[in-house]
């Protein structure tokens, strides 16, 4: 009795912290997983043998600066050669810092926009005949923070605010054979810099559920949208404990 291939995902920036469950969850509902990242090789290929050794040939990894085409052309390459299809695209790196108005520097637009806007579209661009072949579906990690801007980040706060409206309209355009929806999270990780008790605890006094969200809880939406949603595109679905309700 035949059985259908496993589904084939890339997840950018899936060595650490939310790309890292993302990676490890849609591997545990049975996917091969290419683990994209750029700095943090050791981790990705740390994470890669992990999955890898609970089921044989079902991960990988590969570095990119996504930043540069044709870094970008070459992981397109790998994702498309590594098991000769694919299924899902995950665009979950990005780069995030603040940019004051008034000591924002053209690299930091750059990077800020290249990482978080620029590459998830070039990439789907890129990988879009695998996807219409598979029937497959995108997800972007985008923030809560695209329809309400982030204090001191404008130029962050407006790259994601793009990537949401670039959900919108590649659904649009790749339809009917590609779902392209997104995840906007709300507080889940805090950020790697140096942050008080008391910011963190005036956050979460606004996220009408009292407390913060996990990686699991992203990862377990991205999961759902990839494999679970036939008959939803173009939704950009906040998984922010209801912060986003104002409270």
């Amino acid at each position: 009795m035949a059985h259908d291939p496993p589904p084939c995902v890339l997840v950018t920036g899936a060595a650490r912290r939310i790309g890292a469950a993302i990676a490890r969850e849609l591997h545990g509902r049975g996917a091969r997983v290419l683990v994209h990242h750029h700095h943090a090789a050791e981790a990705a290929r740390t994470l890669a043998d992990e999955l890898d050794a609970q089921r044989a040939d079902s991960a990988d990894c590969h570095g990119a600066d996504l930043r540069e085409p044709a870094q970008l052309e070459a992981l397109a390459e790998a994702a498309r050669r590594r098991w000769g299809r694919l299924d899902g695209l995950v665009h979950n790196a990005s780069t995030f810092y603040p940019t004051p108005v008034g000591a924002t520097t053209a690299a930091q637009w750059d990077d800020l926009m290249g990482t978080n806007l620029r590459a998830p579209y070039f990439l789907t661009q890129a990988l879009a005949p695998a996807l219409r072949a598979s029937r497959g579906a995108v997800v972007n990690v985008v923030d809560i923070h695209a329809e309400r801007p982030l204090k001191d980040h404008p130029v962050y706060s407006a790259a994601k605010a793009g990537l949401a409206m670039m959900t919108r309209a590649l659904a649009r355009e790749l339809a009917p054979d590609v779902r392209v929806n997104a995840v906007a999270p709300g507080a889940i990780l805090w950020p790697e810099r140096p942050m008080s008790t008391q910011a963190r605890e005036r956050i979460v006094e606004r996220v009408a559920l009292k407390r913060p969200g996990t990686p699991e809880d992203i990862a377990r939406t991205v999961a759902f949208l990839l494999f679970d949603a036939p008959y939803v595109t173009g939704q950009v679905l906040a998984v922010d404990g209801g912060r986003s309700l104002g409270s």
